[in-house]
């Protein structure tokens, strides 16, 4: 596993982003292991995560695009970290750019807030964590609806490895029916790999106990390959 995936997991872990325990999750799945990226509030943080995805996207899909854009709303400060960061490490000026949940008819007008999308331009989507990929069925059209757009793909920062709507993961799912190229900081695969009873910080986090709990979930829940 590459250096920066490693300390991710355990960034992760540090701002109480990845939890393990008893959950529900939206779709009324009960989960051993929750992610709420919500806990990033620091600047600090947010310097930090901006330059973990950023290294995920220039492995994946580089720095020769236009837009960087995180849909409304978490997504905002996402776009704004990754952009940033890919500017220090890669010495590349990337726009930003958010929509808005409603439509501003004063002011600086319209949907979007940050840079404009224009025609022509290539454009890759930044999200938190895809577990059904119902935000990209919302937001492929609001940057089509720009002009002549390019969409290169879709980064998010955990996969988690887990079926969409039918048996296949939803970022297989988002690439097969959008043509979406897609791509994660870390999976949960590779979340297991490092946790598992290895310790960190003086405590094992993922134990034979918490593996087991995790393995059974995925028995019920894990996508197809």
């Amino acid at each position: 596993m590459e250096q920066y995936k490693a300390e991710f997991i355990e960034f992760m872990v540090d701002c109480k982003v990845l939890k393990f325990g008893d959950f529900v999750t939206k779709s009324g799945r009960k989960t051993p292991f929750f992610i709420n990226t919500g806990f990033y509030r620091t600047g600090e943080q947010l310097r930090r995560l901006g330059g973990y995805y950023a290294k995920a996207i220039a492995d994946r899909f580089g720095t020769d695009f236009d837009v960087l854009f995180g849909p409304a709303y978490k997504g905002i400060p996402l776009s704004v970290a990754a952009s940033i960061a890919i500017s220090t490490q890669y010495g590349a000026d990337i726009r930003y750019c958010s929509n808005r949940k409603e439509i501003k008819d004063h002011g600086d007008k319209g949907i979007l807030l940050g840079s404009p999308i224009e025609d022509g331009d290539k454009v890759v989507i930044i999200e938190d964590v895809t577990t059904a990929g119902t935000s990209i069925g919302e937001t492929l059209p609001i940057i089509k609806a720009q002009g002549d757009i390019e969409v290169l793909g879709l980064v998010v920062s955990v996969d988690r490895m887990e079926r969409g709507q039918g048996s296949k993961s939803a970022l297989r799912e988002i690439h097969e029916k959008y043509g979406l190229e897609t791509a994660s900081i870390v999976t949960m695969a590779d979340v297991v790999e490092h946790l598992y009873n290895r310790p960190y910080k003086g405590e094992i986090i993922i134990d034979d106990t918490l593996k087991a709990a995790i393995d059974a979930y995925y028995e019920q829940y894990g996508a197809e390959e």
